[in-house]
């Protein structure tokens, strides 16, 4: 399972990333890998106090708003409707397999109870609950895995590294303090792998805020053997859009399929690492209240068995409200994503990318002699596929299983589908058969 790429070395080099030397991913951390490729399917949380601005999660610098004025929103953060049981309900039943949650973010508020910083939301807020704690409980409950989110990058913090982004908050530059900051991160981390259980996973993100700053090191390796020494189980996840480096268990992609990079942020070589691609249910991370533009359920649908049929999962984000509720649009699309799921499910959980390499027409996705053939436009009632070394020993649509008339020779098998009705998606499963 372990992969390190050609160009770790370089990587290292040029962006001042220690890398942890000899990483042997433990029994039961080969088990969470498998667990999370199978789940497929997770819903992203980015939630904190830029709620209350309505803007995005990236305001505080994009409006240049000083740190001082900024960390007085804490004293009116008051989620009345906050309710971790609701949340990972309507999660649960969205099919979701494992939640990921902001516990900080670039802004540099803790959304969980540290004695690192008062900057939190069970000390600075009237609010005074450790959602966190109420997540974590609430998911073991319900038997849904939780990921961590913890931003490398703070825009509060005078010790934190100046990068390109924050450098406008009005933090004292004589104030910053590398080595400082490092240890505060590693203090963050241990309370959140020792107070809250079993962690799923731990998603960092700003890696390339230090992009300009090729001398600097984010310390990456003893990060990730802190976490690993404290969860062997526990999956490490960067969000740094390059290769893996060594330590990681999951490779991510952002706003866009392993393979494809319309967003300018998924070049990367894809690897043999477990792979998930995370992408928003509307145009923001976090809430924006003039963001109204929600993805329709058959785009949501087909960018989830996309990832499938590449061998990945999709994160699927949410920004909750200020007021601690989900958003009725983002609840309205759950709901009908979690339908499709109960009636198709079989053809994405526990599977692997299909035979057929993903084409204009669908992707396929596969689990021992079973294919599934998810066909999302189709403008000809045949449909050939390239199955070299498969033998196809049936044919049937899976949603009511009538039988699908094909023919094949040695290249492939083309199925005859007569007319394909609209929708997400046609599913066609085959039987297979080594040759």
């Amino acid at each position: 399972m372990k992969r390190i790429t050609t160009l770790l070395a370089a990587l290292c080099c040029l962006g001042g990333l220690s890398a942890q030397t000899g990483y042997r991913p433990a029994p039961e951390n080969l088990a969470a890998r498998q667990q999370f490729a199978d789940g497929r399917f997770g819903i992203f949380l980015h939630w904190g106090l830029y709620a209350m601005l309505g803007q995005g999660e990236w305001h505080m610098t994009n409006a240049n708003l000083h740190y001082r004025e900024y960390e007085k929103l804490a004293a009116g953060f008051y989620p009345a409707r906050f309710d971790a049981r609701e949340w990972v309900t309507a999660f649960r039943e969205a099919g979701a397999r494992y939640i990921c949650f902001t516990t900080r973010h670039h802004e540099g508020f803790s959304m969980f109870r540290t004695a690192q910083s008062p900057y939190n939301i069970v000390e600075a807020t009237p609010f005074a609950r450790d959602v966190v704690k109420e997540l974590a409980d609430e998911c073991h409950r319900q038997g849904i895995r939780l990921h961590f989110y913890y931003s490398l990058i703070d825009w509060w913090r005078e010790d934190a590294p100046r990068g390109r982004t924050g450098l406008g908050t009005g933090r004292p530059a004589e104030k910053e303090d590398a080595d400082a900051y490092f240890d505060f991160m590693k203090a963050q981390l241990t309370e959140l792998l020792t107070q809250y259980g079993e962690v799923g996973a731990i998603w960092f993100d700003g890696v390339w805020d230090q992009d300009r700053n090729p001398s600097f090191d984010w310390r990456l390796g003893e990060l990730y053997a802190l976490i690993h020494k404290l969860q062997p189980a526990c999956l490490v996840i960067n969000n740094h859009h390059l290769a893996p480096f060594e330590g990681e268990d999951a490779q991510a992609f952002e706003r866009d399929l392993p393979g494809e990079n319309t967003a300018g942020l998924s070049g990367q070589e894809i690897s043999r690492l477990p792979l998930e691609t995370c992408e928003t249910m509307n145009g923001m991370w976090g809430y924006r209240i003039a963001d109204q533009n929600y993805k329709s359920t058959e785009r949501l649908v087909r960018y989830l068995v996309g990832a499938a049929g590449r061998g990945a999962n999709l994160l699927l984000n949410i920004g909750p409200q200020p007021d601690g509720a989900l958003p009725a649009a983002a609840l309205e699309r759950l709901a009908a994503v979690g339908e499709w799921l109960r009636a198709n499910g079989e053809t994405v959980y526990g599977t692997e990318a299909g035979p057929v390499e993903p084409r204009p027409w669908g992707v396929t996705t596969r689990r021992s002699d079973r294919v599934w053939v998810h066909i999302f436009n189709c403008p000809d009632k045949e449909l050939f596929l390239p199955l070299e070394g498969l033998r196809v020993k049936q044919a049937v649509r899976f949603a009511d299983r009538s039988k699908v008339s094909f023919a094949q020779d040695d290249a492939g098998v083309l199925l005859r589908l007569g007319e394909v009705p609209a929708g997400a998606d046609t599913i066609v499963e085959l039987t297979v058969a080594e040759r």
